[in-house]
C-alpha cells in the first residue's frame, strides 16, 4: 500500500511537472506556429493550432528585408563578450570574498544584489550622454561594458555560492607548496568550480542576449543585435503578427539550441553549489 502510494505521487508529481513545462513552452510553440501561417491566419478569430495552411513565406519576406547573419553576429559579440568580460572581473571577486571575507562582505553582496532592482530607464539619460560624450553610442563595445556592469551581481553572486562550496583547506594547501595567487585561482580554484562557472557562463549569456531594453534605445544600425531584428517588425502600419513572429523563432532558434544541448550541464552547475 506504502509503495503503491509512493508511486502514485510519483506520477502526480511528474505530471505536475510536465504540464508547467507544457504551460512554460506553449507561448514559444505558438511562436513557432505562427510564424507558419499567412497574415490572415495570424490573426484569424478563433485561431487554428495545427489546421492551417502552412507556407515558408514570412521566413523569405525576413530575409529579403533584414540582413539576419549580420544581427545574429552582433548578438553574439555582444552576448559572448559581455559573459566573458564578467567572469574575468567576477572570478577575482568572488573569490576574496568566499575565503577572504571582511566584517563587510555580506553587506558588499546585498548591495549589489541591490542595484539589479534600480529600473533601467532611471539611468538611461546619463548613460546615453556619456555615450555620445565618449563616441562610443551604436557600438558593440558600449553594450558588452554597459551589459556586462547589469548581469555583474549575477555573475558574482553565483559564483560566490559555489566557491563556498569547495574547502578552503585545499587552497591553503596550494598555498603551502608555493603557488602563487594567480596560480591558485587559474589551477586550482577554477577546475574545481568547472560546472559552477559554466552554469554561470550559459545563464548570463541567455540573459545578455535576451536583453532588449539597453539594445534597443543605445543602438541603431551598427550594433543592433537580434532583439532590435525583432523590434523592426512593428512598425506604424501595425503589427505584422505572422512576419514578427518569423522572426522571434530566427532569433530565439540559436539559444533553444544552445540551452537544449548544455541543458545537463546547466542543471550540474546549478545544483553544485547553493542554488539549489
Amino acid at each position: 500500500m506504502a509503495r503503491a502510494a509512493s508511486t502514485g505521487a510519483k506520477i502526480g508529481w511528474s505530471a505536475l511537472a510536465w504540464a508547467i513545462g507544457l504551460l512554460i513552452f506553449f507561448p514559444i510553440l505558438w511562436t513557432i506556429l505562427t510564424s507558419f501561417k499567412t497574415e490572415a491566419e495570424a490573426i484569424a478569430s478563433p485561431p487554428s493550432l495545427f489546421a492551417f495552411d502552412w507556407t515558408l513565406e514570412n521566413y523569405g519576406v525576413v530575409q529579403e528585408r533584414s540582413n539576419y547573419v549580420r544581427f545574429l553576429w552582433n548578438s553574439v559579440i555582444i552576448a559572448g563578450g559581455s559573459t566573458l568580460l564578467g567572469i574575468v572581473i567576477a572570478v577575482p571577486a568572488a573569490w576574496a570574498m568566499a575565503f577572504q571575507p571582511t566584517k563587510r562582505t555580506k553587506d558588499i553582496l546585498l548591495w549589489m544584489l541591490s542595484t539589479k532592482m534600480l529600473p533601467a530607464v532611471g539611468v538611461l539619460y546619463p548613460i546615453y550622454l556619456i555615450c555620445i560624450q565618449l563616441g562610443v553610442l551604436d557600438s558593440k563595445a558600449a553594450l558588452v561594458f554597459i551589459l556586462m556592469l547589469i548581469n555583474l551581481p549575477i555573475i558574482v553572486w553565483m559564483l560566490y555560492t559555489y566557491f563556498r562550496e569547495i574547502p578552503g583547506e585545499i587552497l591553503e594547501a596550494a598555498r603551502m607548496d608555493g603557488a602563487s595567487l594567480r596560480s591558485e585561482i587559474l589551477y586550482v580554484l577554477t577546475p574545481m568550480a568547472v560546472p559552477g562557472i559554466a552554469s554561470t557562463i550559459l545563464l548570463n549569456f541567455i540573459l545578455a542576449w535576451n536583453e532588449a531594453f539597453w539594445t534597443l534605445n543605445l543602438t541603431a544600425v551598427n550594433a543592433a543585435p537580434l532583439t532590435a531584428f525583432i523590434a523592426s517588425y512593428s512598425s506604424p502600419e501595425g503589427l505584422f503578427f505572422a512576419k514578427l513572429s518569423a522572426a522571434s523563432t530566427m532569433a530565439i532558434a540559436p539559444i533553444l539550441i544552445l540551452g537544449w544541448f548544455s541543458q545537463k550541464q546547466l542543471v550540474r552547475g546549478l545544483t553544485f553549489g547553493a542554488v539549489k
